[in-house]
């Protein structure tokens, strides 16, 4: 077996142009029942999808669908686990923290097509609704130029599109679990009113960038805790990748404005290795912005959820 991201959920793809994240809870109350209709969920999850693809060929829908820890030990117990799945635990520094918090599914849906996000969604919940309980449901959307909510073209360190699935996909280093991804995903809201009133100068120093052009500044000109400085890892002098699809959120009239950071990627200790830089030297970004969520999941290959609806696990 090898890796093959036709096999792999959309871990890999464009962010869309409107997006919804939803993170559940499993009631816990009866475990036999809650993994029968998980089971039952997973082909028809698969079947919803391939529908919706079809009532709406221009909606260009995505979807990825993954698992917590807490949640696999529940309702897989005793079945093999993915090698690096675990419970993501609050990252601290010397100044800020990124908190953990709780979920135990978790759905990132996206199209060109706000009304096809609302029917995968609703529809997910007709199944899912009497075991489960909503944490989280956040709707993105896609800004200028894709640009992030705080002006800055988003995403420029990513692997290109043709080179992603690499970084996003799960090989024969687990076999078992090939063509799965590692999803983290994380919830900022920003105080938008700070960075407006910064400089448009104070602004690229403070990400690493030139607003307009997106060049890179050179390291003299960037603050220490520029972001594009603090959010890097390297292994033996090697800088690692992970693939993001970050969108903005926002209900302005309220200011409740931010950003939701999802990170694919083929190894979490990668993702993790970026976050614990983040604080250590104290992100910019960190300085404006509060983190209201983090949790890890992993995301299946299409056929190991085919292997969970036939009770394979």
């Amino acid at each position: 077996m090898t890796m093959d991201p036709n096999k792999a959920q959309d871990v890999w793809k464009d962010v869309g142009q409107h997006v919804q994240f939803t993170v559940l809870e499993l009631n816990r109350k009866d475990q036999a029942k809650e993994r029968e209709v998980i089971c039952e969920f997973a082909d028809r999850y698969q079947a919803i999808l391939r529908s919706l693809r079809i009532r709406d060929e221009k909606g260009d829908l995505k979807g990825s669908f993954g698992f917590s820890s807490a949640a696999w030990d529940y309702l897989f117990p005793g079945s093999a686990k993915p090698k690096e799945l675990e419970t993501y635990q609050t990252v601290k520094g010397p100044k800020y923290e990124m908190p953990a918090s709780k979920g135990d599914l978790f759905f990132h849906i996206r199209a060109s097509d706000e009304a096809v996000v609302y029917e995968a969604m609703s529809q997910f919940r007709r199944f899912l609704k009497d075991i489960t309980t909503v944490v989280d449901e956040t709707k993105g959307f896609r800004y200028f130029e894709g640009r992030a909510i705080i002006g800055f073209i988003d995403g420029t360190e990513a692997p290109q599109i043709e080179d992603a699935a690499d970084y996003a996909i799960i090989g024969d280093e687990d076999p078992t679990f090939e063509n799965g991804s590692y999803a983290f995903a994380q919830k900022w809201r920003h105080n938008m009113d700070f960075w407006n009133h910064l400089k448009t100068e104070e602004q690229e120093k403070a990400i690493g960038r030139e607003k307009f052009s997106d060049l890179e500044l050179d390291d003299e000109e960037k603050f220490k805790n520029a972001h594009n400085v603090t959010s890097k890892a390297e292994i033996d002098g090697e800088e690692q990748k992970i693939v993001r699809m970050n969108v903005p959120y926002s209900d302005p009239a309220s200011g409740n404005t931010g950003t939701y950071f999802i990170g694919y990627s083929r190894h979490w200790t990668v993702t993790k290795m970026m976050l614990q830089n983040m604080v250590d030297q104290s992100d910019f970004l960190l300085t404006f912005s509060d983190i209201l969520s983090g949790q890890l999941f992993f995301i299946p290959s299409r056929p190991l959820l085919d292997q969970i609806a036939e009770g394979e696990f």
